[in-house]
């Protein structure tokens, strides 16, 4: 691995861990969003909704991700559905992780105490607002340490945009060591630099299950 190599291939690999960062920063917003939407359905005593969110949610929890990038990026336009490769990649990461989301999120409702909603009700207060001030507060605290490892996870399947041609890092690296033949010093750098981006979201989550673990602990004592 020559001084030279990296200086000629670490500008063209930033630029693909730009669209990386881009990447999963759209599949996040994304998977939150529809997460929550499809965590509150699934909570829903209105049967059609709860069908609807298990259905959608095992669905595309029984299906790798690649396939779904896939489906999006080459099925869609045959529908008259006309997508870039960027904007599939964050519309199928984020599809294929809103069901682990819905999953956080309605663990993190369902772990607060009748008793706080009983007495919530019992001072007035309506489902809406229940909800809104009691219930999501709570359960967005309880859901953030497995929300930073879902982020983290997107994270790295961002690579697999590169199997529907998004120039992120992946593809960055496999062009240059296509024309390079510098298998070894490509990899090597993709590799670091996915550790570079990932290592921070690791150590927050690291920290954000202490926290939350020691606020636990002495709300029970």
């Amino acid at each position: 691995m020559e001084f030279s190599d990296i200086t000629a291939f670490l500008p063209i690999l930033l630029k693909g861990a730009l669209i990386t960062v881009q990447i999963t920063i759209g599949a996040l917003l994304l998977s939150t969003l529809l997460g929550l939407l499809l965590a509150l359905m699934k909570l829903s005593p209105v049967r059609a909704l709860s069908l609807t969110a298990g259905t959608f949610i095992n669905v595309v929890r029984g299906l790798p991700i690649i396939v779904q990038l896939f489906y999006i990026y080459f099925v869609l336009p045959e529908l008259g559905i006309q997508l870039s490769a960027f904007q599939a990649s964050i519309i199928g990461l984020g599809v294929a992780y809103s069901a682990y989301q819905a999953e956080n999120f309605r663990a993190g409702i369902e772990a607060i105490e009748a008793g706080q909603i009983e007495a919530a009700r019992s001072i007035g207060m309506k489902s809406k607002l229940i909800m809104r001030r009691v219930v999501l507060p709570q359960a967005i605290r309880i859901a953030l340490p497995p929300y930073g490892n879902t982020a983290v996870m997107i994270l790295k399947d961002s690579s697999l945009a590169s199997t529907i041609t998004v120039a992120e890092m992946t593809r960055a690296g496999q062009l240059i060591a296509a024309s390079t033949f510098q298998n070894t010093t490509v990899y090597t750098l993709v590799a670091l630099l996915y550790l570079c981006l990932s290592l921070p979201l690791i150590f927050g989550v690291n920290r954000l299950e202490r926290y939350f673990g020691k606020s636990a602990k002495g709300g029970n004592s």
